[in-house]
């Protein structure tokens, strides 16, 4: 998953990294944790929340299947990309 994150700066150097862990729901009656990750540029003045909605609406794009079930979150991190 390499392509660019709505409000994400384009081919810029990442600002901050990512993990995101989504529960789902089967038709069996269980329940499937899938957890995705990556670094993105935001620009200055972004907020978290622009961030994850950001990164959600781009999951949904290339993983329609978690935006179709309804996807829960578990988990959210995002965290400046530096030592």
């Amino acid at each position: 998953m390499s392509d660019t994150i709505a409000g994400a700066i384009p081919a810029a150097e990442p600002t901050h990294t990512w993990l995101i862990t989504l529960q789902y729901p089967l038709g069996n009656g269980g329940f499937a944790v899938v957890s995705r990750h990556g670094s993105s540029a935001f620009p200055p003045g972004s907020s978290r929340e622009r961030a994850y909605v950001a990164i959600r609406a781009w999951l949904a794009r290339y993983e329609p299947e978690l935006a179709e079930c309804n996807a829960h979150l578990v988990f959210f991190s995002l965290e400046p990309y530096r030592l």
